[in-house]
């Protein structure tokens, strides 16, 4: 239902006021970070130059100079890329950094590399890096709520420590996995984004990631046990699916998913997903101030206008993202299996979600919704995208089955 005007203008007023944050102008950091970037990206040209191809020579480029506008935008990201590329590439110097793919050195030998070196052993390999990944998530959750109890300014700054140094290591860990795709054999390598677990790591960051940005933007960490228990909720399944289905095994692509477009589909996909489920727990966070005020800890939560617009501005940013992927995905489908659109069960709840969300939209902009009713729908949004992004491969099959449990 809508708000009265009485109640939306102030609403209004202060979501207005957040969205007016100072210009900042191009400095001498900014220009040198950017060649930096672009001088990155001229070095794995210059070594990899006869693997790569046009979309992928852009994609390349473009990542270096999304890097440097992101660095200007959020200047902390810039350690981020730094501390990740740094690490990244000691990683792959201690499997061999020049060499794409060489001679197929097979599961047991790869093993037996990353058992010889201390660092790949307990730390960067993808395995041990995904596990301190899970670990610093896990422990962020727990911080963030006890910093809230008690008020503790320290302890969750903490927290966004751990979400910080979470996210590099499954960034290495990402790049790890990538690197060793191809020492296991070249043919199997590829970006670590074909199968539920890979997606799982990814989803975990991204969210993760896009939190950050949401805490540095309202200057407050008080959301951030709520934003950390669905990326704990998520690693938790991780963690069960690795050791049910020994699901961290590298294995070759099913030959439609040998494509570019899986590159840049994916991500797309878990930056949408990602939006919707922060936006999911800030309207949880949301309805629990509405129903308790400001009794206990809940008057360390934002206003509720303020949650009110993260909720709107996550699901914008992730129907936007959610929306690109989509069109991503059907020119892929074309490509693959000469269709844009089958009606395959994947795409219809892709669908479902992404009408799901356009309504949501519709009704805030051009109705005036906000407040209980949806925080109430961002809350239901969560659970139609978790059946599109799971129930889905669990229960129904379809030209998708290959990310079947």
């Amino acid at each position: 239902m809508s708000v009265p005007k009485e109640h939306m203008m102030p609403m209004l007023d202060a979501s207005l006021k957040l969205n007016k944050s100072p210009s900042r102008r191009i400095g001498i950091v900014d220009v040198l970070y950017t060649l930096i970037a672009l001088a990155a990206a001229v070095f794995v040209y210059y070594h990899y130059r006869e693997y790569l191809w046009g979309p992928q020579i852009g994609m390349l480029f473009g990542f270096a100079i999304g890097a440097s506008f992101l660095g200007w935008l959020w200047p902390a990201t810039r350690w981020l890329v730094g501390v990740v590329a740094v690490v990244s590439l000691f990683t792959m110097y201690q499997y061999g950094l020049f060499a794409p793919g060489g001679e197929a050195v097979g599961r047991v030998k790869l093993h037996e590399i990353q058992e010889g070196h201390f660092f790949l052993k307990f730390f960067l390999s993808s395995p041990a890096a995904t596990m301190w990944m899970v670990t610093l998530f896990a422990l962020a959750m727990p911080t963030y709520f006890f910093g809230m109890w008690r008020r503790s300014a320290f302890v969750e700054k903490v927290g966004s420590a751990l979400v910080w140094s979470g996210i590099a290591m499954g960034f290495i860990g990402f790049f790890a996995r990538w690197r060793e795709s191809y020492l296991i054999n070249f043919d199997y390598g590829h970006i670590p984004v074909s199968n539920l677990y890979e997606v799982f790591v990814v989803f975990s960051v991204f969210t993760s990631l896009l939190y950050l940005y949401y805490e540095r933007r309202y200057q407050t960490r008080a959301l951030g046990g709520f934003v950390m228990t669905v990326v704990t909720a998520a690693l938790a399944f991780l963690m069960w699916y690795q050791f049910a289905q020994a699901a961290n095994t590298i294995e070759p692509l099913v030959p439609a998913l040998k494509s570019w477009w899986m590159k840049i589909h994916v991500p797309a996909n878990f930056i949408g997903y990602g939006s919707f489920a922060i936006s999911a727990m800030v309207g949880v966070a949301y309805l629990i101030k509405e129903k308790m005020g400001g009794d206990g800890v809940n008057d360390r939560l934002p206003s509720l206008a303020v949650m009110d617009d993260i909720m709107y501005k996550s699901i914008a940013l992730g129907f936007a993202f959610f929306t690109i992927a989509t069109i991503l995905g059907a020119m892929w489908a074309a490509e693959a299996w000469g269709g844009y659109w089958s009606w395959d069960p994947k795409e219809t709840w892709a669908l479902i979600v992404w009408l799901n969300y356009a309504a949501w939209l519709h009704l805030r902009l051009s109705k005036g919704w906000r407040g209980t009713a949806m925080a109430w729908w961002s809350v239901a949004g969560l659970l139609v995208t978790t059946f599109a992004f799971l129930g889905v491969n669990m229960f129904l099959s379809g030209l998708h089955s290959y990310g079947k449990l």
